[in-house]
């Protein structure tokens, strides 16, 4: 099956954006078109607006700038990429999508949901994933991770773990909300495990022959 969009969520340091990228050499092996991205980024526009968006220097921006810039972006990618490979019968891979600013401006700035819902509509001219995998791991869990990381961390990745906390609660909100699109999967398995399951549902539910990533 081909024009399919697939899209992966979950708090910072969940283990999601390994995935994206062994799916797409997964798919790649198989013989698929893929365009893989990222949010916020992905084009030169995006990905200026990403600079803005996660500097630590910018811990004034308020909660309405941040989903504006955010929308703004995805605006631009789903434009640029998402809209013509979708057309072209591709399967698009996304580190994040809409869910993000339902779960991190919505429930975790406590915006108000309706507002956030009307501006995902927008910027995302009404298109949706087919499928979302959801990695959920406990914030003290990507916490430990991050530590052991020993990277920086960004402006959204450096806020407290109560914020985290709201997003994660979020995300699972929207994952019991979304039940026909979300697939939840436990963040603490092994990355092979992980890998394994996507492929598998993938395999299953859109008929798609995925070779190992190895």
């Amino acid at each position: 099956m081909l024009g399919l969009f697939i899209s992966f969520e979950g708090i910072d340091f969940c283990g999601k954006t390994v995935q994206c990228g062994l799916l797409q050499k997964s798919l790649d092996a198989a013989g698929y078109p893929v365009v893989a991205l990222r949010e916020p980024g992905g084009t030169k526009i995006s990905e200026a607006v990403r600079h803005v968006v996660l500097d630590v220097d910018h811990s004034a921006m308020s909660a309405r700038t941040e989903i504006l810039l955010y929308s703004a972006a995805r605006a631009q990618i789903v434009y640029e990429l998402i809209q013509p490979a979708l057309a072209e019968n591709k399967i698009v891979i996304a580190d994040r999508f809409a869910d993000s600013t339902t779960a991190y401006q919505g429930y975790g700035r406590k915006l108000d949901l309706g507002f956030v819902r009307r501006v995902n509509e927008f910027a995302t001219a009404g298109i949706l994933p087919n499928v979302t995998f959801f990695i959920d791991v406990p914030v003290r869990a990507a916490a430990e991770r991050q530590k052991n990381s020993g990277r920086s961390v960004d402006r959204l990745e450096g806020e407290a773990a109560l914020f985290h906390e709201r997003v994660r609660n979020g995300y699972l909100a929207i994952a019991r909300e979304s039940s026909d699109r979300f697939i939840t999967i436990d963040g603490r398995q092994t990355i092979e495990e992980i890998a394994s399951q996507i492929r598998k549902h993938l395999s299953t539910k859109f008929s798609l022959n995925i070779a190992d990533s190895k």
